[in-house]
């Protein structure tokens, strides 16, 4: 997939209007809150260029004594590769306390080096940058009128994090929920991802928001992902009850080994229909390899 630079502002659908969003399409779309303490950025896009376009947007709403903050749901290069543009006017960056050593991980530091040399005009100037303010579990953020709540959420990633405001009922889920889904980077991080999908819609928001989804599917997207891995689940159960591996060869044709197709695993509506092949075919494969591994571990 190709990048650009180009960040637009999405009109209100209808949530709360202190909440902006932008996107970078067609990657991800990011948040700014204003409250009447703070001006909170939530995620940074994929880099500085980006990032100055978000800040161009909020700047006005930087009056009344509002300071701002950054927040990073987690570490993912179209969520926080725009940190340094923050980082370099001292504004402070909050994440999660495991997000810090990812940032210097041979792995993200091998594909920053490729992506630069395959698009250099989007990444070339890209420093990693750590958040700066750092928590574990759960941190509260007083905004005055608008009580901002990071809540852990692994599972795509360790260090994942999603955002709750209680005054507008309103959950940012960053990419705990996606459409199609989310992907967890290992099958160890199955369960806890189904775990924090469990806790997010639980919560019962009015306005529920994500990175990788439109804006108005609202919070019926968080029950559809656990119906999708609960459906994963019974087929991977029956399947190993059959005798095929929890260990597939590579080459293995999963879908039709365990069974079930990515059309009967989703709603038949037409936005889950007519998603791009890769989630049909070998996204949906490598969720099944996940699940098998992940359910004979726990038999």
């Amino acid at each position: 997939m190709s990048h650009s630079n180009t960040v637009e502002f999405v009109t209100n659908g209808g949530w709360d209007e202190r909440i902006l969003v932008f996107r970078n399409a067609p990657l991800v779309d990011t948040f700014a809150i204003i409250s009447a303490r703070y001006v909170v950025v939530v995620d940074t896009m994929i880099n500085a260029v980006t990032a100055e376009k978000v800040w161009e947007r909020i700047r006005p709403y930087l009056v009344n004594g509002r300071s701002l903050l950054v927040v990073n749901t987690h570490a993912d290069y179209d969520h926080s590769w725009g940190n340094q543009f923050f980082a370099a006017m001292g504004v402070p960056i909050i994440g999660r306390r495991v997000s810090v050593p990812i940032f210097s991980e041979p792995d993200s530091t091998a594909f920053l080096q490729r992506v630069q040399t395959d698009e250099p005009d989007i990444f070339a100037q890209v420093v990693l940058t750590p958040p700066t303010i750092l928590y574990d579990e759960q941190l509260t953020i007083d905004g005055g009128d608008l009580t901002l709540q990071l809540l852990a959420t692994p599972g795509h990633t360790v260090d994942h994090a999603a955002l709750y405001i209680p005054e507008i009922n309103t959950l940012l889920a960053a990419d705990a929920a996606e459409l199609p889904y989310p992907m967890a980077r290992t099958p160890a991080g199955l369960p806890a991802m189904r775990q924090s999908l469990a806790k997010l819609a639980a919560i019962n928001a009015a306005t529920v928001l994500y990175c990788h989804a439109p804006t108005d599917i609202g919070a019926q997207l968080l029950h559809d992902n656990i119906a999708y891995f609960d459906k994963l689940e019974a087929a991977c159960r029956a399947a190993l009850a059959r005798g095929v591996s929890a260990n597939p060869p590579e080459d293995a044709d999963l879908l039709a080994l365990v069974g079930l197709a990515y059309e009967t695993a989703v709603p038949p509506t037409a936005i889950w229909q007519n998603v791009h092949e890769y989630y049909r075919t070998h996204g949906h494969a490598a969720q099944l390899r996940a699940m098998l591994a992940s359910t004979a571990a726990v038999q």
